[in-house]
């Protein structure tokens, strides 16, 4: 019998539906608005006034006066709001800070306005209403929800709280959909993964679970969990658990293990939800890419990657963007963050309507003799050589150059790879990842033809191997990533300690 929730959001996602359309065929309208929207509104900040906001008539006027700007570039501005201040980089204070970890600036603090919020909680709404939609499904409303996250609990700074993005949105979770969350406040509250992992596995063992969301790593920890605890496959375990929804890193290199632990095939819904906005989501199974939130508080920018570390990258607005092409991805929101670099690259394979694959970040990358591999390359090499040898599961990898090798080796790219099942043949699957890659990379190629580099080596890591470094990095669980790829060797000698 369908419940309530399930029987209303079927009405509400033909409504949602036809919003996100129109806004698609109206996207260039829609984004000039977000540009001269928050323009306008910031005139009298700090920042609006530092930048002569209110002589900025057009996006040529924007380009010519606001710089591109990371992290470092406004942590002034963060300071000054952090202190309590009002009016620094968005009129009044923030409503939050975001507390995100930095890899090169330590904490990073993201401002979150009153303006802001709502398009966080309304871009994971409107992914599941997406879903609904197009696939007819929604009984899984109706059951126990689990939303594998940070601690909600928040601390304050000069009046404004502060936190994980996970655990603000925690706060703001509809109402109607309260009662069916997991795991439960106090549980969720704990710091210590291991010790939450536990109290959410002994809270959910037993329920009727519909939805499990998380990102895969985690998720993968918990399934472990579960499956040893009652000797079952998660989705026998949970006959009506429906859909996964997953965001922060590619999902494809844990798709199999996760679907192995689950048992039997489930609907995947893709995000990509970030602490500066919800950028996209995928809107529509089995189409390519996840669909660019247009109407939703930001205006995009899109800088060709090659461009990025020049002394002009080049700017694009979204009308003058092409299929295929690697851009580094800007965003000036109504948070207060102008041509601010997220760090992530993206690649559109749609123009109608805009949708993106997300290919790393713009500073992950491996360019240790100008071959500049990128995330992309590594994880479309790796489901190569898993189709090549379908036996084989990972639990996780990364990918570091050698640059000063062992005698009578030359230099070479290192992958550090955690395997649940390895290949019944080593040499096969090591062959598959690096054909791959000599295919994707022609400076990669040459390099090896040229004799400059050798083909790829494997080292294989000890089970846990990245859970312990994680955890010795005070980045177990929540919303923590391991780098896909490095240009140095830090995070590779250190898993090999």
């Amino acid at each position: 019998m369908m419940g309530v929730r399930s029987f209303f959001s079927k009405f509400l996602a033909k409504t949602i539906v036809k919003k996100y359309r129109k806004s698609q065929e109206n996207a260039f309208e829609r984004q000039s608005f977000w540009l001269t929207n928050n323009i306008k509104k910031a005139e009298k900040t700090l920042f609006g006034q530092a930048f002569q906001f209110e002589k900025i008539r057009n996006y040529i006027d924007y380009i010519n006066t606001v710089p591109i700007s990371e992290y470092e570039d406004l942590k002034p501005y963060i300071e000054e709001s952090l202190s309590g201040k009002s009016d620094i980089l968005w009129p009044g204070t923030p409503s939050y800070f975001a507390k995100t970890s930095g890899t090169t600036s330590g904490a990073k603090y993201i401002p979150i306005s009153s303006e802001s919020m709502p398009f966080h909680i309304l871009g994971a709404r409107d992914a599941l209403l997406h879903y609904v939609f197009y696939s007819g499904k929604s009984n899984f409303l109706d059951r126990k929800l689990i939303f594998l996250s940070g601690s909600p609990e928040l601390e304050s700074k000069n009046g404004i709280p502060l936190g994980r993005l996970s655990g603000i949105v925690n706060h703001h979770v509809p109402t109607y959909l309260r009662s069916n969350q997991m795991p439960s406040y106090s549980t969720n509250c704990i710091e210590d993964w291991e010790e939450k992992l536990d109290l959410i596995v002994e809270e959910t063992i037993d329920q009727r679970m519909g939805l499990i969301s998380g990102i895969p790593p985690w998720v993968q920890m918990y399934f472990d969990r579960l499956e040893e605890k009652s000797g079952k496959k998660v989705g026998e375990l949970f006959p009506d658990f429906e859909l996964f929804v997953t965001g922060g890193v590619n999902f494809e290199p844990y798709r199999d293990k996760l679907l192995n632990s689950i048992g039997r095939e489930i609907d995947v819904v893709e995000t990509y939800p970030a602490s500066e906005g919800f950028i996209a989501f995928q809107d529509s199974p089995g189409e390519p890419g996840l669909l660019l939130l247009i109407d939703a508080g930001i205006f995009y920018e899109f800088v060709p990657s090659e461009t990025y570390f020049s002394a002009n990258p080049i700017r694009l607005p979204l009308s003058e963007v092409e299929l295929g092409v690697n851009y580094a991805l800007l965003l000036t929101t109504n948070a207060g963050l102008w041509s601010y670099s997220i760090g992530d690259t993206v690649k559109f394979v749609s123009l109608n309507p805009f949708r993106i694959v997300v290919t790393g970040r713009i500073k992950h990358f491996i360019s240790a003799f100008g071959e500049h591999v990128i995330s992309e390359e590594v994880e479309k090499a790796m489901q190569e050589a898993l189709k090549a040898c379908p036996e084989v599961e990972i639990v996780e990898f990364t990918v570091a150059p050698q640059v000063n090798p062992a005698i009578g080796m030359l230099p070479h790219h290192e992958w550090l790879i955690e395997f649940e099942k390895g290949p019944k043949d080593m040499d096969v699957f090591q062959k598959a990842l690096d054909l791959s890659m000599q295919k994707q990379n022609i400076y990669y190629k040459d390099l090896i033809d040229g004799n400059i580099l050798q083909s790829l080596v494997l080292s294989i890591l000890p089970k846990n191997a990245f859970i312990h470094y994680m955890k010795s990095q005070g980045k177990l669980g929540g919303q923590n990533k391991v780098p896909r790829l490095s240009n140095d060797r830090k995070l590779a000698d250190s898993l090999l300690m």
